[in-house]
């Protein structure tokens, strides 16, 4: 597992990633580093704006534009015309769920282990529009339990199942085919976080059989932060789907009381969006489709594992990821620790991590009775030497 990668291969992964030669990045769930064809991407249209202006400039870059939808698609094993592009994933999820129709009674099903910001979002149409919100059980090795949430599906006929592929405070990766495949058979629109996984794990909205898919370019995709895009099925934009606040982008203004909407997914885009960060993340994922999708999952997982297993040794460590499958983000607590002294620490060994509070989590964090936890996230950039520099820190700081 070492050699997923030949040692010329991560050479040149490092060589072409600035950061690299300045920190020991092991926050790539929070924001990967960018490789040098993305900044380069984005910097060029910064100054041609700068120089002709950015109405003019995004005239002229029309068909590297145009190249992102193809990108996103190819990557995602879709149509051109089922990408938009979006500030985050945050903003991709939060239109994709503001399309749906809710009426007081209607269901939405979600695991204890989704996201935060989705989390307050569900609560969010729970206080306003009268919608129930359900949580299928965890199972006792982790993750969803795929039998409960059959069960939700049979007895509450959810609107909507949403779900976090991998949620951002643990290594859990949740079976989301199980569920696509679940989500068919009951006739339940499907919508996937996919904000972790995304440049960690290969993704195909076929197989998945999910009507959305929300994606942010900052994290394991390697692209630039305030960026983002979501996929729609053509299920969704041929029953007329659309986000709740649309603008000149996304429909056509008609007559005095009509607009139409844009028949492809570029009806949930605004009109102003930072055509920049388009082009570095159209770079970003130009980047990942040359890489071998398989191998970058094997890197990630052997890397992860690598750290769980080395720092579980360490007196007075609990790892906090818990599932039958599990992938490249790293949680563990140090009793009798401070968590922003652990960040610190690590900081001045110019070691990036980043620390996951009880707040982010409540549930999850309740049931593994922990307040804190610190979150490690390597990439397949990174290397042994790096794993060992973050393991040798900790173990310091254990004394």
């Amino acid at each position: 597992m070492e050699h997923v990668f030949s040692d010329n291969e991560i050479d040149f992964f490092r060589n072409d990633t600035t950061g690299c030669a300045h920190v020991t990045h092991l926050n790539n769930a929070g924001a990967g580093l960018m490789p040098k064809p993305v900044t380069a991407a984005i910097i060029n249209h910064l100054t041609l704006e700068a120089e002709i202006g950015g109405y003019e400039a995004s005239n002229l870059r029309a068909p590297e534009i145009k190249a992102f939808y193809h990108a996103a698609a190819k990557m995602l094993n879709c149509k051109p015309t089922n990408i938009a592009f979006t500030a985050n994933a945050t903003d991709a999820f939060d239109r994709a769920i503001s399309s749906i129709l809710f009426k007081a009674g209607d269901v939405i099903l979600t695991t204890n282990e989704d996201y935060i910001s989705n989390q307050i979002t569900y609560l969010v149409f729970e206080k306003r529009f009268g919608v129930k919100l359900v949580r299928a059980a965890s199972h006792s090795s982790g993750g969803v339990d795929l039998a409960d949430l059959e069960r939700c599906l049979i007895q509450y006929k959810p609107k909507l199942v949403a779900v976090t592929h991998i949620p951002t405070n643990s290594g859990l990766i949740q079976p989301v085919a199980e569920i696509g495949t679940l989500c068919e058979k009951y006739k339940t629109i499907y919508l996937i976080d996919a904000c972790q996984s995304a440049g960690q794990l290969p993704l195909d909205v076929q197989q998945l059989k999910c009507d959305f898919m929300s994606i942010t370019s900052r994290k394991f995709l390697r692209g630039p932060r305030g960026a983002g895009f979501l996929y729609v099925s053509d299920k969704m934009l041929e029953e007329g789907y659309e986000p709740l606040f649309i603008d000149m982008r996304g429909a056509d203004w008609v007559a005095d009381n009509k607009y139409i909407p844009r028949k492809d997914a570029t009806r949930f885009e605004d009109w102003e969006f930072a055509y920049a960060l388009l082009l570095g993340t159209a770079a970003a994922i130009d980047y990942y489709l040359q890489i071998d999708a398989i191998k970058i999952e094997k890197q990630v997982k052997y890397l992860a594992g690598y750290l769980r297993t080395a720092l579980q040794k360490i007196d007075g460590i609990t790892i906090c990821d818990k599932g039958p499958d599990l992938g490249g983000l790293v949680t563990f607590h140090l009793k009798g620790a401070a968590p922003e002294q652990i960040k610190k620490y690590l900081l001045e060994k110019k070691i990036n991590v980043v620390t996951s509070y009880r707040n982010f989590a409540v549930l999850d964090f309740d049931e593994k009775q922990v307040d804190w936890a610190i979150r490690v996230s390597p990439h397949y950039y990174n290397t042994i030497m790096e794993a060992d520099l973050l393991i040798q820190a900790v173990r310091e700081l254990s004394k």
